[in-house]
Formats: C-alpha cells, sequence, structure tokens
C-alpha cells in the first residue's frame, strides 16, 4: 500500500487542512509518511506481543496487520468524535475539535503554539497576553464555552500574539506554566537545546563514505544501551556473515556460492 492512498482513505485528510472556504483549503496530507511509519510501529509491537505470548506459552502465531486498519486506529479523538455523535469531524487548520486555544499563533517575527488544556492554565496564558479582564468574560468561563465562542476569544488573542516575537511569548508563557512551544524549522530542530542534549543527531561510519549523519534512536535503556556500530551496509557487504553466523553454512560453500553467482559480496 501507498502511504498517500491509505492517509485519504482512512479519513486522516479529510481532518487535516484548512476548511475549504479558507485560503489554501482543502485536504492534506501529513508532512511526513505516517501511515508507514505507524504501521511499523505497529508490527513491531505486535511482534514483541505475539513473542511473549511465545515464550509463556511455546506457542508462535501469525500476526496481521493492514495499513488501512491502523491508519482508521489513529485516528483516535477523531474517530471516537464520530463514533458517539454521528457526526463526521471536518477539517479544522490547526485548532482543536474539543480544546480552544489550542493552535498556533502568530507572533512578531513567526508563529508559535499554545496548547492550554484547563482553565487554569487560560487564565494565566490570557494575564500574560494582557487579557486578564477577558478571561472573565462569562463566553470564556469553561473549555466548552471557549469552543463556542471559539472566534471571537481566537481574534483577542491574535490580536495580542502579533506584538512580540516567538522566543518572547514562549518564555513569558512557560514561566508560568502555559504550555507553549515554537513551531521550528528542520534546521532549528537540530539546533533545539534539548534535541541537542538528548543526541539526536549523530554520525555512523560508512565503508566508503566515511561519517554518514543520522538520527538516533529515541529510546534510551537503562541496562542494555543502543550500540551504533555502522552505518547503511553496502549491497552484500554482510553477506558471508549472515550466511555463516545467522544460517550455519560453510566458509567452503560460501566461497563455491559466490563463485556461481549465487550470492553476492562486496568486499
Amino acid at each position: 500500500g501507498y502511504d498517500y492512498l491509505i492517509q485519504g482513505m482512512g479519513g486522516l485528510m479529510s481532518v487535516t487542512g484548512e476548511p475549504d472556504d479558507k485560503p489554501g483549503g482543502g485536504p492534506q496530507r501529513a508532512g511526513v509518511a505516517l501511515a508507514d511509519v505507524m504501521s511499523g510501529m505497529y508490527a513491531a509491537l505486535g511482534i514483541l506481543a505475539a513473542l511473549r505470548h511465545r515464550d509463556a506459552t511455546g506457542v508462535g502465531q501469525h500476526l496481521d496487520i493492514g495499513m488501512l486498519d491502523v491508519q482508521v486506529a489513529v485516528l483516535v479523538n477523531q474517530s471516537m468524535n464520530f463514533l458517539t455523535t454521528g457526526k463526521a469531524p471536518q477539517r479544522m487548520g490547526n485548532g482543536h475539535p474539543n480544546i480552544v486555544p489550542y493552535q498556533y499563533f502568530p507572533a512578531s517575527d513567526g508563529q508559535f503554539i499554545l496548547a492550554v488544556g484547563n482553565d487554569g492554565q487560560f487564565r494565566r496564558a490570557m494575564q500574560v497576553l494582557g487579557l486578564s479582564a477577558e478571561s472573565a468574560d462569562p463566553r470564556f468561563a469553561t473549555i466548552a464555552l471557549r469552543v463556542a465562542n471559539r472566534d471571537v476569544l481566537l481574534a483577542l488573542m491574535t490580536e495580542r500574539t502579533r506584538a512580540r516575537s516567538v522566543d518572547d511569548w514562549v518564555a513569558a508563557m512557560e514561566a508560568v506554566d502555559v504550555p507553549c512551544g515554537p513551531i521550528n524549522t528542520i534546521d532549528r530542530v537540530f539546533a533545539d537545546p534539548q534535541v541537542k542534549a538528548r543526541g539526536m543527531q549523530m554520525s555512523l561510519p560508512h565503508k566508503r563514505a566515511g561519517d554518514v549523519p543520522s538520527v538516533a534512536n529515541p529510546m534510551r535503556f537503562s541496562e542494555t544501551p543502543i550500540r551504533y556500530e555502522s552505518g547503511p551496509p553496502l549491497l552484500g557487504q554482510h553477506t558471508r556473515e549472515v550466511l555463516r553466523d545467522v544460517l550455519g553454512a560453510s566458509d567452503a560453500d560460501i566461497a563455491a556460492w559466490i563463485e556461481q553467482g549465487l550470492v553476492k559480496e562486496t568486499p
């Protein structure tokens, strides 16, 4: 299956992008191959569960995972919104169907995200924006009311957010424990102090290209740390190791197979 098709068939594109009546409106695919990646993640999780069952019972099993099934499964809150109300969710751009404010806002030099998940965070965010009086407006008293009065509230907030820089807003919001962050370009991602501190950029030795840049595994194991020993292999680079160490072939057999052209080895 093709990721793009699955994103469309599985409903993700119907809830991704601006509404049709907005500039740039229309369905959008995710910026990465999300269906491909999540299918691999579910497959890995399923394999681990099957291995656990085998270890406990001695019985193996067949694992069936479909990309479309995975895409439907990761609709999460959007699928439940439909299943509980009978109403198909619509595209809302960067807005959230059930929480306001929970989207990006324009600053003087870019955009930043506010993820205001409760009433306390809302009051503190409005105070930082200089909108303390407006935060007491009955129309904005609860999350449900803020959803109902989304357009009015967002207009008030956007008028204020344009006045200062992204860094200013992020620092001010973080100082009062309001979830907030920049929208980084990829180059800024790898310059981010947290990304650097976690060692997410790394280099791997390559047989012909020297050290090649790569991205680290995000998992950190306390007892069995991940080892990075080689870069992407050349075609046939590990033929001998696989045939000998995994399949138990003798050196003589391997040499004969290489001579006959049955397998390839890259020196």
